[in-house]
This record gives structure tokens, sequence and C-alpha cells, in this order.
């Protein structure tokens, strides 16, 4: 897991321009939208790399790299994006109502949604709450 905070590129009268990516083109996009609460994921990709960038809001992201006991957990807000490598089971909660990106390499898009998608017998959420 990597996490970045993404900072304004240009600023004026008008507004503000943030580059999420740069010279990276994805082959997926997604906008989601999560009532507080809402909890998504709780699967891994053996192929594919998942971004996740928060547009407003704020959610609590569990990982645990595949075979490993230890969760970890991160908390993010606005502007921030965390790169999911193959093989990191993630799970995402809404804490706040929340709009983000979810962007891919790799199938994990349409009609190929499932095809690199492998869902977690434990939910991550579970696994956290044991480990503290």
């Amino acid at each position: 897991m990597k996490i970045q905070h993404k900072k304004v590129n240009f600023k004026d009268a008008r507004g503000t321009i943030t580059d999420i990516f740069t010279d990276a083109p994805k082959d997926h996009a997604t906008i989601i939208f999560s009532k507080k609460g809402a909890v998504r994921g709780n699967h891994y990709h053996k192929n594919s790399m998942q971004y996740t960038f928060v547009v407003s809001g704020q959610l609590t992201v569990l990982t645990q790299q595949f075979g490993k006991k230890k969760v970890s957990r991160t908390i993010l807000k606005p502007n921030d994006l965390i790169i999911h490598q193959p093989l990191e089971c993630h799970a995402i909660i809404a804490n706040k109502d929340t709009v983000f990106f979810a962007f891919a390499d790799g199938l994990r898009g349409g009609k190929n949604y499932e095809k690199d998608t492998y869902r977690l017998e434990v939910p991550l959420e579970k696994l956290w709450k044991t480990q503290k």
C-alpha cells in the first residue's frame, strides 16, 4: 500500500486543478458514492493494481498482504490516493457519506469486473477487531 496526498497543481479565480495521474493511463475508472457506514471491497486481486482517490468525505481503509496476519488501518481524506498492489487484501469503510474514484490497471471494469476479484472468507474489519 502506498498513500499520496495530491496537491493542487493550478489555482486562479475560477477554482483549482489537481492532477491525479500524469502520464499513467488506467484501464478502468469508476466513481463511487458510499453512504456513511457502507463497507466495500473485502477482496484482493491477483494481477490488477487498484487505486482509490477520495473526492469528498472520509474512508477507513483496511489492508492485509495475502497470506499474512497483520491488518493495517489508514484514514483517507479528500485528495488522498491509495495504491493497492496485487495480492493486497483491502476493505473500504465510509466514515461519512463519501465520493471516491476507483481506478485500475488490469481487469476490473464492466463485464471483466469479477475476473480478477477474489472475495475474502473473513472480512478485514472482523480481523482488525480481533487484532486490537
